[in-house]
């Protein structure tokens, strides 16, 4: 029987080469390009003064983050449809806006957002697997960024984040439990699992499931416990480019 071996050459526990590099989009109040091997992804955070109508119809006090997500026509092998061409907006990409502003809400007190609506837009420029997690893990440190121009600014009296977030994949490919999913591993995955995670170490989400296959309670253990390690180096990456972003200010 031949070694496992990962289509990468990886080990089971290691992520892809990750880099955020911020400062990307000059008009954007915080920006970055944050990338997880191949997946790039670019996160551009816009602080706007005023909250939806929603909110002033129902009187609901403080302000408002949300996210926007989408994936150029030139991101994939096979050229991707922009929405606007097609008119309407797919439920995958519905799915993973609403789940990068869920986590993004999950740590920012949003009575500190005064009569303010802070817009995450992430827009992925090459897919190859783990396009939310990328855009999940980036859109915090745009985020931040934004907001620390904010307070400089006089914008804003303090910082609403009350931790960081990021995420991960994490998966059973070919019977052996791996960190951080290219495509191909993606594709072949008999369990796939998205890690959502504060930086002090509280789950926001979990979105895992089986392909036509089912996983024990050790697996689902094993697979926690590689989330966690990867994040915590994410983490440690995401502190490192929010001082460079500072400098850049």
């Amino acid at each position: 029987m031949l070694p496992f071996e990962r289509p990468d050459r990886r080990k089971p526990d290691d992520l892809r080469i990750v880099s955020i590099e911020p400062g990307i989009a000059p008009n954007a109040s915080g920006s970055v390009i944050v990338r997880f091997g191949h997946t790039q992804v670019i996160c551009a955070a816009t602080l706007e003064n005023k909250v939806p109508g929603w909110m002033q119809k129902q009187g609901i006090g403080g302000g408002w983050l949300t996210a926007e997500y989408s994936m150029l026509p030139y991101s994939t092998h096979e050229r991707k449809q922009r929405d606007s061409s097609r008119g309407k907006v797919d439920g995958r990409t519905i799915e993973i806006q609403r789940l990068i502003g869920r986590a993004l809400r999950a740590v920012t007190d949003l009575s500190k957002l005064p009569g303010q609506t802070l817009w995450v837009d992430c827009d992925v420029l090459q897919a190859d697997g783990g396009t939310r997690t990328a855009s999940i893990t980036g859109a915090y440190v745009a985020a931040r960024l934004a907001i620390e121009k904010a307070i400089q600014n006089k914008q804003l009296a303090e910082n609403p984040f009350t931790d960081s977030i990021a995420a991960v994949s994490v998966g059973v490919y070919e019977d052996q439990e791996v960190l951080d999913l290219n495509y191909e591993e993606d594709s072949g995955a008999s369990v796939d699992a998205n890690v959502v995670m504060t930086g002090s170490g509280r789950f926001v989400e979990v979105q895992g499931s089986g392909e036509e296959a089912t996983f024990s309670e050790e697996q689902l253990h094993t697979l926690l416990d590689l989330a966690k390690r990867g994040l915590g180096e994410l983490k440690a990456i995401q502190e490192n480019a929010i001082g460079k972003g500072k400098n850049l200010a």
